[in-house]
């Protein structure tokens, strides 16, 4: 147990380490939807010896509902869970979401000041980024208490707003106050965790000095993984003959579905040519919603292609599905601003073989050295049903890739273990 000394009237006492994890997204209780990341940091800091609060909103925003907080689910942790008030908002890119985040961060305030006046406060603040604005409370709470102050840097904002909204002088004025936190929050931190060498690095574009860093990918509990593959198994009809690509994950923004809808259709009709049927029948999986649902279905009927959609899976039949499965897609477009996302790890996990359509040099350098897979150029459709076409044709490249994903899942993906190091930062800037 991490501890420090201090004396009255010269008698040593000694107290338990306060940690506060912050996030305004997190799967809790018995919640079907939302990232563990950080609920797994809380409950590794937990262990470690620290007394933790893990500190979210009131609002769910996987669910678009206010959470009923007296829920016993969420008592009795390892860790304290404090909601924050937030009002909440209808849609992922939403004015309404921008002035949630900013009362949000506000309530965030007020829970450091009590906190910190009446409790004696936290010995380290450990906290998401984005929202950016409830970020830099976070850091300017450290800060101002003299505690270090750790950003667990997740995505790039504005850089991933322009995804959106790209408009030459006036992204600039929309994006100004998104980038002007990043930068202070960025000035303040003490040490930053990134959910990829990217997002490591790029505190020190806005600062002067260098901190320790870490990368460690959002990443999956393997264990539960396999727990919810063997348990939903059952459920998955496979047809024989049949070799299934697969997407997992939002229907919009960066996400290329339209190319992966276009390819499977450029398969269709290859396998309907004897020259290159093998009398196997290529179907792509897409399992998520998002705001693009509707348009892709009606483009997957338009070329007759063979996709189904499955819609929104619970954890455990994703799971399944990705086992089931021979190849996965990691589908983004050109510009996407992404790096490692949070699925790569259940795809390695599922050993199949993976097709990376993102951009990002550190994900195609992870998929060509650790031989888990074949890069592909972003929207490019006949690209991308040409390695379809011959990775459904080669199994043994398929198993070979698989297994090598499924060794970097279990080496630098498991939570359980790559997320050791955070623990360890978090125990060293303690000290």
């Amino acid at each position: 147990m991490n501890t420090e000394t201090s004396r009255v009237n010269d008698a040593p006492t000694t107290r338990t380490k306060r940690v506060a994890v912050v996030t305004m997204g997190v799967k809790l209780g018995d919640e079907t939807r939302g990232y563990t990341r950080f609920k797994a940091i809380a409950e590794m800091l937990s262990d470690a010896g620290f007394e933790v609060d893990l500190v979210t909103s009131s609002f769910q925003h996987w669910d678009k509902a206010q959470r009923d907080t007296s829920r016993p689910c969420y008592a009795n942790l390892p860790y304290r869970v404090v909601f924050i008030e937030e009002p909440g908002y209808a849609k992922n890119l939403d004015i309404k979401r921008i002035l949630s985040h900013r009362v949000a961060a506000r309530n965030l305030r007020a829970h450091f000041d009590r906190k910190f006046a009446a409790e004696g406060g936290y010995d380290l603040v450990y906290a998401e980024i984005p929202p950016n604005d409830v970020a830099l409370v976070c850091a300017q709470a450290a800060h101002d208490n003299g505690v270090p102050f750790v950003a667990d840097i997740n995505d790039l904002w504005p850089e991933a707003m322009r995804m959106v909204l790209d408009v030459p002088l006036l992204s600039d004025a929309v994006f100004y106050p998104f980038a002007r936190d990043a930068k202070k929050t960025y000035r303040l931190l003490s040490a930053a965790v990134g959910t990829s060498d990217e997002y490591a690095a790029r505190p020190r574009a806005d600062r002067e000095t260098d901190y320790p860093k870490l990368t460690v990918y959002v990443g999956n509990r393997i264990d539960e993984f396999d727990r919810g593959a063997r348990a939903r198994g059952g459920e998955v009809v496979k047809p024989a003959g049949e070799i299934w690509v697969t997407y997992a994950g939002t229907l919009g923004a960066s996400y290329d579905i339209a190319t992966l809808v276009k390819a499977a259709a450029i398969c269709a009709t290859d396998e309907r040519t004897p020259e290159t049927s093998d009398n196997r029948t290529l179907r792509v999986k897409i399992l998520g919603d998002g705001p693009d649902r509707q348009d892709l279905e009606q483009l997957a009927r338009q070329l007759s292609a063979p996709v189904d959609f499955v819609g929104y899976a619970p954890y455990d039949l994703m799971a399944a599905y990705l086992c089931a499965s021979d190849i996965v897609v990691n589908s983004l477009i050109t510009s996407a601003p992404q790096s490692i996302v949070t699925k790569i790890g259940d795809y390695l996990a599922s050993k199949s073989a993976l097709i990376n359509t993102g951009s990002s040099p550190e994900m195609r350098a992870l998929v060509e050295t650790e031989g888990v897979g074949v890069n592909v150029e972003a929207e490019n459709p006949a690209a991308l049903a040409r390695v379809m076409t011959e990775l459904a044709r080669n199994d043994q490249a398929r198993r070979d890739m698989g297994e090598k994903g499924r060794a970097v899942a279990l080496a630098r993906f498991d939570q359980a273990t790559a997320y050791r190091a955070i623990v360890d930062m978090v125990r060293n800037l303690c000290r």
